[in-house]
């Protein structure tokens, strides 16, 4: 009886599942994730095309002031208007002035966020570390935050004149005092428990702020430069409509002028396309530094 019982095959154990095996699911889900937002972004804005074409064809709206997509976007073909060098910036590569202007204005915009986050989270840290501090410039601070940006366009030219520093200068000042204002707030909220705990293991006052207070605020501050990141993009647009003469802010200006409403049309599209590839590029640097949230939270 004990031969017959040890000649049965004792069950394997179940194995847990293998690291690659983990690694291709979450590949997976991350695949079907970018799929599924990809196909509502398809309809989403499928919608607006089909409805703004069908209002065209039925003549309910005038296709001269309010031209459907497809005219709009066969504008590219028209190299005769589209190429011309006072529209975009100095052109480069395959003579593209579309592009081009892109990269300036994403440059312009680039450049002026991490500035004015430097910069903020800088003042912010010094006034929340001395109070004389925090009492002399907090209540300038607080009074020039409520400025659009584009109010400040006129100051820009006058202070850097036409060029890349004047639309960077907008962006900054568009989003400085604010940032500024939610460091100082962001460091006062930070949990009391974390700082006594880093006190009792003997820590001093700098490497308090760099070690437990700094890092515990920088979740908030970058949720708050990316719900600025589209003011940011109307400040830098604005300026160049007005003063800077090149980027997508131009391309609609020359549109107007020319009253070619499907140049126009073109550069808002691109406008849009490009705000929104930025704000989603912003979102996947935000998952990688604050990888520690979930990612519900972002």
């Amino acid at each position: 009886m004990i031969e017959g019982l040890q000649a049965q095959p004792a069950a394997a154990p179940a194995l847990p599942a293998t690291t690659a095996s983990r690694a291709r699911a979450r590949s997976s889900a991350r695949i079907r994730g970018v799929v599924v937002a990809g196909v509502w972004w398809v309809l989403s804005i499928g919608l607006v095309v089909v409805a703004w074409e069908a209002a065209a064809a039925l003549h309910l709206i005038d296709p001269v002031i309010l031209p459907p997509p497809h005219e709009f976007i066969g504008e590219i073909r028209n190299q005769a208007q589209f190429l011309m060098p006072a529209v975009g910036v100095e052109r480069t590569g395959a003579n593209f002035v579309a592009l081009t202007a892109i990269v300036a204005s994403v440059q312009r915009v680039l450049i002026g966020l991490f500035l004015a986050f430097v910069a903020g989270v800088l003042t912010g840290s010094v006034a929340f570390s001395f109070a004389i501090v925090r009492k002399l410039t907090l209540p300038t601070v607080t009074l020039l935050a409520p400025i659009a940006p584009v109010a400040w366009i006129p100051l820009a030219i006058v202070a850097f004149g036409v060029g890349d520093w004047s639309a960077i200068f907008v962006v900054f000042v568009g989003i400085y005092f604010t940032l500024t204002l939610a460091t100082v707030k962001a460091m006062t909220n930070v949990d009391p428990v974390y700082v006594d705990a880093a006190r009792v293991l003997g820590a001093r006052r700098g490497q308090i702020m760099r070690h437990v207070v700094l890092p515990a605020a920088i979740p908030a501050l970058f949720d708050l430069v990316r719900m600025n990141l589209f003011g940011a993009w109307m400040g830098v647009l604005a300026a160049e409509m007005v003063g800077v003469n090149t980027g997508l802010g131009a391309i609609v200006m020359v549109g107007r002028s020319m009253m070619n409403m499907n140049l126009t049309f073109l550069g808002m599209a691109m406008i849009g396309l490009v705000g929104y590839l930025l704000d989603a590029a912003f979102g996947l640097v935000q998952r990688r530094v604050l990888w520690w949230r979930r990612a519900t939270e972002l």
